[in-house]
């Protein structure tokens, strides 16, 4: 582990206000704690009681149990900065954290934004612009093209020159939504119109984008650190091709499929694509890679703000990211050395979910919450949005809580998951919840996702080779943009059985999550 010099106070700020809630308040909070800053949490009606509330130094009321009037409230928060003397706001992930408007207006207010400035904001919020733009600086990127200002006959014509099978995507778009497949001309009419009608009702803009679909992807992101200064560094990969419904569930680093070489060439490409929108702060730069061909991969996205992933990439490197975020937004400059990666890290994500209602969210009271503790907890990390006696309400999204193990070896990382998801990192109770499929190892306990078998899914992050190809199912998931995802590596939804939340309704899918960008 490299020798890191620690922020001081009067090096960075006196106080930060947090704009967000849940795990990630909680956990910017212990950084600012640990580094004497006086910390400032705002909250939803919602979230009066939550943990988050009573774990700062200070909390301000920002409005009622909707996103949009309260943590999407860029003036109520700019309001509760300035009312208790923040000098700085961290956004966390989702929300406004990647939002150019809100980035504004803490600068207009006099207000430093924790997170890159308004080039990266607003060339990465575009998957278009986003994608042209690193391509300049010669980052490879998925073969294809802009729909922008074509007609029907010229997206035909134009499909037919980049050869099929294609991926229809939104250019404003994330999280999956309006993704279509192609494999023939005659499939194009059909999937423009579902496309372009998904994309304009959900994010107000119909642009496509047609990309060259890539049949056995893995998903693979970097971790990237920019200064004030000019200076970008990678922080190694992480792998987050397991996932479900186009939502990472499972994340590790570093990754199994990437060697050496690769690994080099991926951290180059991630820092030329940081660097050439003068990226300040901690981003990850996303890439598709080939199973079939390990050292072929393309850029994706750059998600511009801390990933909900973060701690693996903590827990193999001993950086804490928070606190350079706040060296970095204070005028530091990095001052990291040579980064080496040490053991491995497996992250999975715990939702207070349904699997027998088809993984709708679930509410109700968290009857026990038992976090990672005894000799072995300091391989375990349990990043939790509730605790005993915390309310699980319908309004935000259901992720609760993660569970990041840290060993010498992925299969001691893999076992350490297993065991702790299921017994430390969980509520204790009555409603549904889903654990990530480490924590059933029962035999022949078996759930069903999109229509894959998900009978023992800790074998499928085993099996989870760089010659790995869906053995023994023949099925594909998607990732969640879009692109196959082999069978074994799509085993994401075994059942635990019922964990913690008492007298919840469950919701019938009429709530309004905000999106934590799943990442």
């Amino acid at each position: 582990m490299p020798v890191i010099e620690r922020a001081k106070r009067d090096e960075v700020f006196d106080t930060v206000l947090v704009a967000n809630r849940g795990e990630i308040a909680r956990r910017v909070i212990r950084t600012l704690r640990t580094l004497g800053i006086r910390s400032v949490a705002v909250y939803s009606d919602a979230d009066a009681a939550a943990p988050h509330v009573r774990e700062a130094d200070v909390a301000v009321r920002i409005g009622p149990a909707a996103a949009s009037r309260s943590y999407l409230d860029i003036d109520a928060i700019i309001a509760a900065a300035r009312d208790t003397g923040a000098q700085a706001i961290h956004p966390g992930y989702g929300f406004l954290s990647e939002n150019a408007a809100f980035g504004a207006a803490c600068a207009a207010a006099g207000i430093v934004f924790i997170g890159p400035g308004p080039q990266a904001l607003e060339v990465m919020a575009d998957k278009i612009r986003a994608r042209d733009h690193v391509s300049a600086s010669g980052v490879p990127i998925v073969p294809g093209f802009s729909a922008a200002g074509m007609t029907d006959d010229q997206i035909a014509t134009a499909a037919e020159q980049a050869g099929f099978p294609l991926l229809i995507k939104p250019s404003a778009g994330g999280g999956g939504k309006g993704m279509e497949e192609v494999h023939s001309a005659a499939q194009i009419p059909d999937a423009v119109a579902t496309a372009r009608r998904v994309a304009k009702a959900a994010f107000g803009d119909d642009t496509l984008l047609f990309e060259r679909l890539i049949l056995h992807p893995r998903h693979i992101e970097v971790q990237v650190l920019g200064d004030a200064h000019g200076r970008v560094i990678h922080l190694g990969e992480r792998e987050c091709t397991l996932q479900r419904r186009h939502q990472k569930v499972i994340e590790e680093s570093p990754s199994p499929l990437i060697d050496a070489t690769t690994r080099a060439r991926l951290g180059e490409a991630a820092c030329a694509a940081a660097a050439s929108v003068d990226y300040t702060g901690a981003g990850t730069v996303e890439f598709i890679v080939s199973a079939d061909r390990p050292d072929e991969f393309f850029f994706m996205e750059m998600n511009t703000r801390l990933q909900v992933e973060h701690p693996v990439t903590e827990a193999v490197t001993g950086i804490d990211l928070v606190e350079q975020e706040l060296r970095i937004a204070a005028g530091l400059p990095l001052t990291l050395g040579e980064i080496t990666p040490t053991g491995h890290a497996i992250e999975a994500r715990v939702y207070a979910e349904s699997p027998a209602r088809g993984f709708l969210p679930a509410t109700g009271d968290v009857l026990r919450w038992e976090p990672a503790s005894g000799p072995s907890a300091g391989t375990v990390r349990t990043d939790a949005a509730v605790e005993t006696g915390s309310t699980v309400g319908a309004e935000y999204d259901p992720m609760i809580a993660k569970v990041i193990a840290h060993a010498a070896g992925r299969a001691d990382a893999l076992a350490q998951a297993g065991r702790r998801a299921g017994r430390h990192g969980a509520v204790r109770g009555g409603i549904q919840h889903r654990l990530p499929p480490h924590a059933d190892r029962r035999p022949g306990r078996a759930g069903r996702d999109h229509g894959h078998r998900t009978d023992r899914p800790d074998a499928a992050l085993r099996r989870s080779r760089p010659d790995d190809r869906g053995a023994g199912s023949g099925r594909t998931g998607r990732s969640r943009r879009g692109h196959r995802i082999p069978g074994t590596a799509a085993r994401l939804g075994a059942v635990a059985g019922p964990l913690g939340l008492a007298d919840g309704c469950g919701c019938r899918g009429t709530h309004d999550p905000v999106p934590d960008g799943c990442g």
